[in-house]
């Protein structure tokens, strides 16, 4: 049995769709993928957040995710 991925919104229970892939180069190493999971709802806003900080690398369905990201 998996578990369910939910949106990482704060407040926010919606299953997740989409899967940020981001990294902060001042603190991870250029390979390391962080992720944030995000609801149809919640992909433009927790995207942009990442994005205009220089964090965001890719936006993947949530099906998708690399198993070397976390």
């Amino acid at each position: 049995m998996s578990v369910p991925l939910v949106c990482s919104a704060k407040g926010c229970r919606a299953p997740a769709a989409w899967a940020h892939l981001w990294n902060n180069p001042t603190l991870h190493t250029a390979d390391r993928r962080k992720v944030w999971l995000a609801c149809a709802d919640h992909r433009a806003s927790l995207g942009e957040f990442l994005s205009v900080r220089g964090f965001l690398v890719d936006t993947v369905p949530s099906d998708q995710i690399p198993a070397d990201a976390g």
